[in-house]
């Protein structure tokens, strides 16, 4: 395949890779114009023609098996996603834990039996390498790669697992994209990666999550893209609703120590605001019991989540870096100053989703522990217990 990409309509360009088209970012270096507005990803030249072939698709690797069946209301959403995304883009809003993965299996079985390139972006490095293995057990007789940092010797296959930085590589090589939470950090408001994503796929795009931003529901109020809300979990429990506590940090502490110990049973995840908070806490709760800190500073990140996820009644300190994608069967949560400007309403909701997605434990524990009372916590337990009273739509 010869992708062409010297872009020239009149006065305007645009750059094949981001999209852009704002004059002031493309530069005339001495070999041609390049557009700086993603050059973050290597200096692309318009002039250039970029020439790679992707494998084709193996024979029956459509084929997929699940240990479990999808429940009735899986089921209806995976029908209509697999409907409609042949069409047009879909938002699918499912709560944490709904099993949106395996909702959206139908739609890669369709693309790949149909010989067509399918993309599962995800924001986050480890959350990759889990989701590549997870789908190996589902598509045996697929090639799936994982293209992440550290593992980027092979980068093609018949279904690609990425980080969303990694799809610079795939200009118009996808006919289906599936974006994971697209509105959390790096994707949300990064303009470039928006327009790489759109770029890198000539099909029609699933963007899955459980807390959309205002973008991805105005893109639906326009009628650009069609909207699928499943609030219920496969073991049909409601989601644990978080129970506020309001008072001076001192006795906040001292409600956390008997939190820990109450439920010293389960593993048990510390969210909070800062790194800076995560090294204090960390140094003071070790002086009563082993536990970890996990931060975006911490050099061994993937080895301290996978010891933690090994301790049967572990306690880990984190920063939103475990706030999306990492399962933790049994897991009770406690977010620490939930009324710190560094959350959002999202985030919240995403840290109080890590808790009841065990059919052996479905109803969990949430604590919100916070210094003063805030709109936005209270917003997050609203809307958390609307969600139990609405199943799907």
């Amino acid at each position: 395949m010869i992708f062409c990409v010297y872009i020239f309509r009149g006065d305007q360009m645009k750059c094949p890779r981001c999209g852009n088209t704002q004059k002031s970012y493309f530069y005339k270096g001495s070999h041609g114009y390049y557009c700086r507005k993603c050059i973050g990803f290597g200096r692309l030249l318009l002039e250039e023609e970029i020439k790679f072939k992707l494998e084709d698709i193996h024979d029956d690797c459509s084929e997929y098996t699940m240990q479990y069946p999808l429940t009735k209301l899986q089921e209806a959403v995976s029908k209509k996603c697999q409907q409609y995304i042949r069409t047009q883009d879909v938002l699918l809003e499912c709560v944490c834990g709904a099993g949106k993965t395996e909702m959206v299996l139908a739609s890669i079985a369709d693309a790949l039996n149909e010989k067509r390139k399918v993309c599962f972006a995800i924001a986050r490095r480890q959350v990759v390498l889990e989701l590549a293995e997870r789908l190996k057990t589902y598509f045996k007789k697929a090639k799936i790669v994982a293209v992440c940092g550290g593992h980027t010797d092979e980068t093609d296959g018949d279904l690609i697992v990425c980080t969303t930085h990694q799809l610079y590589r795939y200009q118009g090589q996808f006919s289906l994209l599936i974006l994971d939470e697209p509105d959390a950090f790096p994707y949300r408001g990064d303009e470039v990666l928006h327009g790489i994503a759109k770029h890198a796929c000539i099909g029609n795009i699933i963007y899955l999550t459980a807390t959309p931003d205002a973008y991805l529901l105005s893109r639906v109020k326009e009628g650009m893209m069609y909207h699928i809300v499943l609030n219920k979990r496969p073991h049909g429990h409601d989601l644990p609703v978080p129970r506020l506590f309001i008072y001076p940090s001192i006795l906040l502490f001292l409600i956390l120590l008997r939190w820990i110990n109450k439920h010293a049973c389960n593993p048990r995840i510390i969210f909070v605001p800062t790194i800076r908070t995560a090294k204090i806490l960390g140094f003071i709760l070790n002086i009563f019991m082993q536990c970890d800190v996990c931060t975006s500073e911490s050099k061994d990140r993937d080895e301290i989540i996978c010891h933690f996820k090994q301790n049967p009644i572990g306690v880990i300190i984190a920063t939103t870096v475990l706030e999306r994608g990492v399962t933790i069967p049994k897991a009770d949560i406690c977010v620490w100053h939930a009324n710190h400007s560094v959350f959002d309403e999202a985030g919240l909701i995403q840290m109080a989703g890590r808790a009841g997605r065990s059919f052996t434990s479905p109803e969990g524990d949430v604590l919100f522990l916070c210094s003063e009372k805030t709109e936005l916590v209270q917003l997050c337990k609203n809307k958390i217990e609307q969600a139990n009273q609405i199943c799907a739509v």
